[in-house]
């Protein structure tokens, strides 16, 4: 466990894992699954669920299947508390763990330099919504590149919001990056950016 102090509040942050799983369900299950039932799933699966799965049945298959990663340790990420409540969370892995970004057209049609041997991305924020704009996501952020490097480091891509319109708090802000030295590679999609760091 980690701990990190930001202006004036002390955080936590811990790794999700089977013994974390029940603090990440908690801070999920309290915001319906967060983005209409994924449970974090969406970058996981190359393509969606079938058609079927709609509503509750889809939020409860990728809640099944969040679960079933982590216990296979098929999931990395981290989890912020305050007061040992959790508040905060970032999901990052290597390539291979995050396919659907490989899959998009967007990131198909993009030139980029062949030179990451171990690829790493940083996909989605979520805060509760009492502890937004308190550094909650910076905390989880420095701390999945903390953990990156522990595993070896490597090429660590991001892709936060350019525009106000777009989705920000799923996939941070160019600012946070830029603070943490990653560095804007082209465009992606109209109101992204991909970055990049290596560690």
């Amino acid at each position: 466990m980690r701990t990190m102090a930001l202006k004036g509040s002390i955080y936590t942050t811990k790794e999700l894992s089977a013994k974390t799983w029940p603090d990440f369900e908690k801070l999920f299950a309290k915001h319906g699954g967060v983005q209409a039932g994924c449970w974090c799933m969406f970058y996981h699966r190359p393509r969606p669920l079938p058609p079927e799965f709609k509503g509750k049945e889809r939020a409860a298959q990728n809640r099944r299947d969040k679960k079933t990663f982590v216990q296979q340790g098929r999931s990395h990420g981290i989890l912020v508390y305050a007061r040992e409540q959790p508040v905060g969370w970032c999901q990052f892995g290597p390539r291979d763990e995050l396919s659907r970004i490989d899959a998009g057209r967007i990131y198909r049609k993009l030139d980029l330099p062949d030179d990451a041997r171990n690829l790493w991305r940083i996909t989605c924020f979520f805060v509760d919504r009492g502890y937004r704009h308190k550094g909650v996501a910076r905390v989880a952020l420095r701390a999945a590149l903390d953990v990156i490097r522990e595993g070896g480091g490597g090429v660590v891509e991001a892709y936060p919001a350019t525009s106000r319109k777009a989705v920000g708090i799923w996939f941070g802000t160019v600012d946070m990056f830029e603070r943490e030295r990653f560095r804007t590679v082209c465009a992606y999609g109209n109101s992204n950016v991909l970055m990049r760091r290596t560690l």
